[in-house]
């Protein structure tokens, strides 16, 4: 049985425990206290949500007690109303009217041929109605063939084509975003996938999404799929890691392709696709800590990258604070096969992701693996609008790695956007297809990077021990004079949380939009700065659990963001209007969104996708 097919084990049903342990060892108890791994991790994991709950808790009377004295010390005059939890709920509920309006129509129109055909009620006798319902009706009928639009308040958000992958439903769905209809979807388990956890994606540009599109959807394995706590019988995932390349044909979505199959390299995060062509694209996975460029039509590697850690401490709590060598290596396939061996959980240096504001994990051993002592978590490559440069985060350096896509992805900068650190290090090329990046210490993981749709700016999140956006200046040709200008940071943020996470520009560069997350289970919300000042102009609060992607409108007029209530809870998609900078209304929407995607419809698009932020 090949990687691709193997069946994942499966507890007795008779043993399974749904409540995991959680309570502390006792005195005497075992190392673990008799835990798996995975139940040690969730029982951490639970410890830090309660103490990040309440932290949080203090920002929230610390926020509202300076709203208070904003509104006290504010001028008389009227203001326009901001988004509250009512105006939320009356939001959602004008939502939920149209979308029950739909449906009342409907049934309408059902009620209506019934009462053509002489069908008034449950008061007529069963003699009459028989006779009715015995022969057909002879009367002219009227027949309307609707025009199915999503309404919010009496606007339609276009003819666009949302793609959303189900995380660990295992598929990815189109969403016309002009009816709330899902146009088609696809299911990775139906072609022998047992743990197929389809993580991120980017579609191609496509003039008429409608009547066909394409897109790339990697997909996650091993021990990720019970890392959230659910109760499961699976006691061994199948190994999974695979990049589908999947088609809408009009009317279906067909699987074309397993491109990990085709070249050995099985990797499970962020896509991104060339925004100065369309044909090719990086897959890049911060378990293996590898990043792949493939040929969109032959699905051959272009390129690929290995990121490695050498720290100066032998210490795994001061592996990466205490600094050390990035080493940057390019890997090639076996040359008899062609292929690479890295098709499911092989070369994986941890055992599952480290889930957003999850790094420390790693300092602490709590995420165990073959090797964390190396790991970088490399996990994601974006392309500089012109498609001339790449830029792969490495989250636990604190940074990027600037790879020059004119010259087969050759590293040749480094970006250090922690505050107290310096602007770059030097990229040292020390032999053929190896270069090295030495700190003396790292301030703080880094997660989401981002070039401004003009190339003039790009975009990192500090996470955890900073926890701001830095932004460089990238106008410059040579990305080695590229320099730090500004940090966004709330003033109310403290500690890890609230922390911005994914991000996307306005078409003109003007606005950063940012997701901002709240510890479990509170809602998060999105964050609006304007590029001009760095300044914060406002902040959408209480959307929804586990905000993901936010994507944009190509005319500009939207910005879309899925929630996902962290693969179990709460789920939609938020719909804001650019021009107030107002939530509208909330799209119904299952699945576990990890991630959104809005079908270019010309290549000129590209460089508002993910291809360009993550």
């Amino acid at each position: 049985m090949s990687e691709f097919n193997k069946s994942a084990k499966v507890k007795d049903a008779e043993k399974i425990d749904i409540n995991l342990p959680l309570a502390p060892k006792s005195e005497g108890a075992p190392a673990n206290g008799g835990k798996t791994e995975v139940e040690t991790f969730l029982a951490r994991r639970s410890e830090v949500a309660k103490s990040d709950h309440e932290e949080f808790q203090d920002y929230l009377r610390e926020k509202q007690a300076r709203a208070l004295a904003m509104r006290v010390e504010a001028a008389p005059e009227k203001k326009e109303p901001g988004i509250t939890r009512r105006s939320v709920f009356k939001v959602g509920a004008a939502t939920a009217f149209v979308g029950e309006t739909a449906a009342l129509g409907y049934h309408a129109v059902q009620s209506g041929a019934l009462s053509a055909l002489g069908v008034v009620g449950a008061s007529q006798s069963q003699a009459t109605a028989g006779a009715v319902a015995a022969q057909a009706q002879q009367q002219p009928i009227s027949r309307e063939l609707i025009d199915s639009k999503a309404d919010f308040g009496g606007r339609s958000l276009g003819k666009w084509v949302a793609v959303l992958p189900t995380k660990l439903g295992g598929g990815a769905y189109a969403l016309d975003l002009n009816t709330n209809r899902v146009m088609a979807s696809i299911w990775y388990w139906n072609y022998g996938d047992f743990n197929p956890i389809a993580h991120h994606l980017c579609a191609f540009p496509s003039a008429d999404p409608y009547s066909s599109f394409e897109f790339i959807n990697s997909t996650q394995g091993g021990k990720n799929s019970l890392i959230y706590g659910i109760p499961t019988r699976i006691s061994e995932p199948a190994p999974g890691f695979n990049i589908y390349r999947v088609r809408y044909d009009g009317a279906q979505m067909q699987l074309m392709e397993n491109v990990s199959e085709a070249t050995g390299l099985g990797l499970g995060v962020h896509v991104t696709i060339n925004p100065k062509d369309a044909q090719s694209y990086f897959v890049t996975d911060g378990q293996k800590d590898i990043a792949a460029c493939f040929d969109r039509t032959t699905s051959q590697v272009k390129a690929a990258l290995k990121f490695d850690w050498k720290p100066n401490s032998s210490q795994l709590a001061r592996a990466w604070q205490d600094g050390g060598v990035l080493k940057i290596s390019k890997i090639h396939p076996d040359g008899p096969t062609g292929q690479y061996d890295y098709l499911g959980t092989k070369g994986q240096k941890i055992d599952w992701e480290m889930v957003p504001m999850g790094e420390l994990f790693v300092e602490e051993g709590t995420l165990p693996g073959d090797d964390p002592m190396s790991l970088t978590g490399a996990d994601g490559t974006i392309w500089h609008p012109t498609g001339r440069w790449a830029a792969t985060v490495v989250r636990l350096c604190g940074g990027i790695a600037i790879l020059d896509a004119e010259n087969n992805f050759d590293p040749v900068a480094f970006l250090q956007f922690n505050a107290n650190s310096q602007d770059q290090y030097e990229v040292v090329k020390v032999a053929e297809d190896h270069w090295e990046v030495t700190f003396d210490k790292i301030h703080s993981p880094g997660h989401e990077i981002g070039f401004s749709p003009d190339g003039r700016f790009l975009c990192m999140m500090n996470n955890l021990r900073e926890n701001n956006c830095s932004v460089f200046s990238s106008a410059d040709p040579d990305p080695r004079n590229w320099k730090k200008i500004a940090h966004v940071e709330d003033p109310l943020w403290r500690g890890k949380y609230p922390n911005p996470f994914h991000m996307v520009f306005s078409l003109d560069s003007k606005k950063l939009y940012l997701s901002v997350l709240h510890p479990s289970p509170a809602s998060s919300g999105v964050m609006v700065v304007d590029t001009d000042t760095w300044t914060i102009m406002k902040e959408i609060q209480g959307i929804g659990p586990d905000l993901q992607t936010p994507a944009i409108t190509y005319d500009g007029k939207y910005v879309i963001v899925p929630f996902s209530g962290f693969q179990r809870l709460s789920s939609g998609i938020a719909v804001i209007e650019t021009e107030t900078d107002r939530l509208i209304g909330i799209l119904p929407s299952s699945g576990g969104h990890h991630d959104c995607v809005i079908v270019p419809t010309e290549l000129a698009h590209m460089k508002h996708t993910r291809s360009c932020t993550l």
